[in-house]
């Protein structure tokens, strides 16, 4: 089965409103007819401006977070109704970031997947292992108990919904990548994983990205791998030229 190769720009706590404006007006132009999908995930200040700028364009734009409760004294969050309204149509969850500095747990993230899939946005699940856990020759068993856990509830028409994207905790921001084949190895795992709770249809139709320090160097052979359908892209998706190599990858 034929799976369309996502990149997708994770901008992390980066760019104002204005710069938002002008990058992605930049951004449009350079990846004007790629083949590829094109996702930048961005700031909740920057969302308005991200839809506006893309309106037209080639580029989908997600958010980088959101609580799974409606509405409520949560102050400080933001719901996926408020996203939906936006227009948003993606959302990351359960980044290694957001678990280590804020104490998201598999629980809540499973609670996330399943309101984003109730209000039709498209999830991006992160999952992976930290730099003692590969060591100790547990990574597989880490990552499948993360997947496990994320998509309790989640129903086999809604699974192929879900994106995927493995992220070596080891290789986010610290320059270090996972070898083409190690990424490869855990992607392949991470949908074997999903074949066993959901079937060989499922699984050949679920995208799983691979995130760690992805550049322009590396991203063309990262892609061609079997079983890795894309990147989720750190530092790189700020600048125009090393995102849109990665876009064209």
């Amino acid at each position: 089965m034929s799976r369309r190769v996502l990149a997708a720009g994770n901008w992390k706590m980066n760019k104002t409103h204005s710069q938002a404006a002008e990058f992605i007006k930049e951004l449009a132009l350079s990846v004007k007819g790629a083949k590829n999908e094109i996702l930048i995930c961005v700031p909740f200040t920057n969302l308005e401006t991200a839809l506006r700028e893309t309106e037209g364009t080639n580029i989908s734009v997600g958010a980088e977070n959101m609580d799974y409760h409606d509405s409520g004294a949560y102050t400080g969050e933001i719901s996926a109704d408020m996203l939906v309204d936006l227009g948003v149509k993606y959302i990351i969850i359960g980044h290694s970031e957001r678990r280590e500095y804020y104490a998201e747990s598999d629980k809540t993230v499973n609670l996330k997947v399943l309101k984003a899939l109730e209000k039709d946005i498209v999830p991006v699940l992160c999952c992976g292992e930290s730099l003692e856990q590969r060591e100790d020759g547990i990574t597989a068993e880490w990552v499948r108990m993360q997947i496990k856990i994320a998509l309790k509830g989640v129903s086999k028409e809604d699974v192929t919904k879900v994106v995927i994207a493995y992220e070596p905790i080891w290789a986010i921001g610290t320059g270090k990548t996972a070898t083409n084949e190690q990424a490869n190895e855990v992607c392949a795992v991470i949908r074997d994983c999903i074949k066993e709770l959901y079937g060989e249809d499922a699984a050949e139709a679920t995208r799983i990205l691979y995130g760690g320090s992805v550049n322009a160097g590396n991203a063309k052979e990262l892609f061609s791998m079997s079983d890795i359908d894309g990147g989720l892209v750190g530092g790189a998706s700020l600048k125009v030229a090393e995102f849109t190599t990665i876009v064209n990858a």
